[in-house]
């Protein structure tokens, strides 16, 4: 894994590629299930049509996820787009850029550093307790190699001092669909200019995401879709909604993911044949 992702060109490609977020988008908030994404996940295997997991997870999470869904052949954007995960791999052992940023941290002024509680702080039990994840699952989540989520308790004024005091040192914040993440920059949107520009044949991008740090990401793509978010801060309308090119789920999670990349995909290809 590498952050500057440099694959191979390919003479041809898919018509489509989507690219997703996974908490509260691809994942089930609660449950994190994509079981009811199956049937849309299903018929973009028999199609090729490659799927881009972007989100804040580790490595290690998102290739064992990526590998179970079955597109271990794709690329993935991790840790809010802070590093790429080429196919097939898992995740790597240098953390310099994720002690980079706990020694930051550690810089700050106590009366700013205490407003923020980042998976470091916890042991692997406390992320199980604070995620809902199991204790194997908590153990990927806190192998941080870029970044560092945590929750801020503080004042929105501590926030901004604290984001301010970061920024400073060159390092971002970026509000997720549960956790402020921190890192040194690069964004999903980043990411997914790199990896589309890959494919010679030119494909038509879909983006998928519930939160304010898929923004981008979503008004980047030929068609972005903000998926219903019944538990976070939710996305504000954006100015493609307007022309019909970024579109909403009625349903959250994996259920309006389906019903948005069925219907995506039917268009795309259906489009394909009247041509």
């Amino acid at each position: 894994m590498t952050t500057d992702y440099q694959p191979p060109q390919r003479p041809s490609g898919p018509r489509l590629i989507v690219f997703s977020d996974l908490d509260g988008t691809l994942l089930d908030h609660d449950s994190y299930s994509w079981a009811a994404a199956e049937p849309a996940l299903g018929r973009m295997r028999a199609l090729g049509i490659p799927l881009i997991l972007a989100s804040s997870k580790t490595a290690a999470e998102i290739a064992e996820l990526r590998a179970e869904m079955g597109f271990d052949h794709a690329p993935a954007i991790v840790e809010n787009g802070a590093g790429v995960l080429a196919p097939g791999a898992g995740a790597l052992n240098d953390r310099s850029a994720h002690e980079k940023i706990r020694a930051a941290l550690a810089e700050l002024p106590a009366a700013l550093r205490q407003g923020f509680t980042g998976f470091s702080d916890w042991s692997v039990a406390e992320v199980a307790q604070h995620t809902g994840l199991s204790p194997a699952q908590a153990e990927l989540a806190a192998r941080r190699q870029f970044s560092e989520p945590g929750l801020w308790t503080g004042s929105d004024a501590g926030r901004r001092a604290f984001e301010a005091a970061l920024q400073a040192k060159g390092i971002e914040a970026r509000q997720g669909g549960r956790y402020l993440t921190l890192s040194f920059g690069a964004t999903k949107a980043d990411r997914m200019a790199e990896i589309t520009a890959d494919y010679r044949s030119h494909p038509v991008t879909m983006a998928l995401g519930d939160a304010p740090n898929d923004v981008e990401m979503i008004a980047m793509a030929d068609h972005g879709v903000v998926v219903r978010n019944s538990h976070g801060p939710g996305i504000p309308a954006l100015p493609g909604e307007k022309s019909g090119r970024i579109t909403r789920t009625q349903r959250p999670g994996p259920e309006g993911w389906r019903l948005a990349v069925l219907e995506r995909i039917a268009q795309e290809y259906e489009e394909e044949k009247e041509g």
